[in-house]
């Protein structure tokens, strides 16, 4: 399953839930599954970030640093 196909599954079993469309036995087995759901886009998103480490080790050393906004840009625009 897609990490984009889960995070659907998981978002349309909240929604139930919090509506209360289902009772206590179908909310615990809905649960477990969105409990399943969250295991696999943890570990998704675990493997995506040892790719970027992986691509990141073999650019040659090459390393990225966080954006940071020039100075000039966190101050407002004068009319």
């Amino acid at each position: 399953m897609s990490f984009e196909d889960a995070m659907k599954r998981l978002e349309a079993i909240v929604e139930q839930m919090e509506a209360g469309e289902i009772g206590l036995e179908e909310s615990i087995t809905r649960y477990e599954e969105a409990m399943r759901l969250a295991a696999h886009c943890r570990q998704v998103l675990d493997d995506a970030e040892l790719r970027l480490q992986q691509i990141q080790a073999d650019g040659g050393g090459v390393r990225t640093a966080p954006f940071e906004p020039p100075a000039d840009a966190a101050r407002p625009a004068s009319p």
